[in-house]
């Protein structure tokens, strides 16, 4: 009885929680015959867990934590948050966007690409960086808005989607907020490409 009732607390915590991806003004047909697309994402405005920390306040308290965990642990995570954007978040999210679209469309979808004609804003609006205890834990959830621009022309806005708490999570244990964000950012590359391919291809 005793092994039954910690079956069903591990299947509860690590339950998935549904993503929901809506359109909310535009359709993607601008995709077809395009080769590259610019892609820019933004943090400026997110913030973090229910509480709705902004990014500095999550910082202070993430790191006073650890601090207290131990000495110097604090600094460490610090510099990690701050590379995990670049190195891990936004990599998994043009890894699997790609994925869907490079071999068979010829389409890829790239930083830096300021002379595509068109630019994807991929503005993080919520995280919840989720937790593992190993035999217990719950996926961390990345809440973003995706936005098509004509690249000249910001204000000229293509297609507009929003994605609502893709899920986190990895085989196994990862003990890492920043490796469970990154795979919430795959997850919405996943379903983000999906949906472009359903609609427009």
């Amino acid at each position: 009885m005793k092994k039954y009732f910690t079956l069903i607390v591990v299947c509860i915590c690590t339950a998935t929680f549904a993503q929901k991806m809506k359109v909310k003004n535009g359709d993607f047909d601008f995709l077809q015959g395009q080769n590259e697309i610019n892609v820019e994402f933004q943090y400026d405005d997110m913030t973090i867990y229910k509480e709705k920390l902004t990014e500095n306040e999550y910082i202070d308290k993430h790191f006073t934590e650890q601090e207290e965990k131990s000495k110097g642990s604090g600094e460490t995570w610090k510099k990690r948050w701050a590379s995990a954007k670049e190195l891990i978040w936004q990599p998994k999210f043009l890894e699997l966007m790609n994925r869907y679209f490079q071999d068979d469309h010829g389409l890829s979808f790239q930083e830096g690409r300021s002379d595509a004609k068109y630019t994807l804003i991929v503005d993080t609006i919520w995280l919840y960086p989720g937790w593992d205890a190993a035999i217990m834990k719950q996926p961390a959830k990345v809440t973003t808005n995706l936005k098509f621009v004509e690249t000249g022309n910001r204000n000229n806005v293509l297609a507009e989607v929003t994605s609502q708490n893709a899920p986190g999570d990895q085989w196994g244990s990862s003990f890492s907020n920043e490796d469970r964000l990154g795979e919430g950012y795959a997850k919405t590359g996943k379903s983000f490409a999906k949906l472009i391919l359903k609609k427009a291809f």
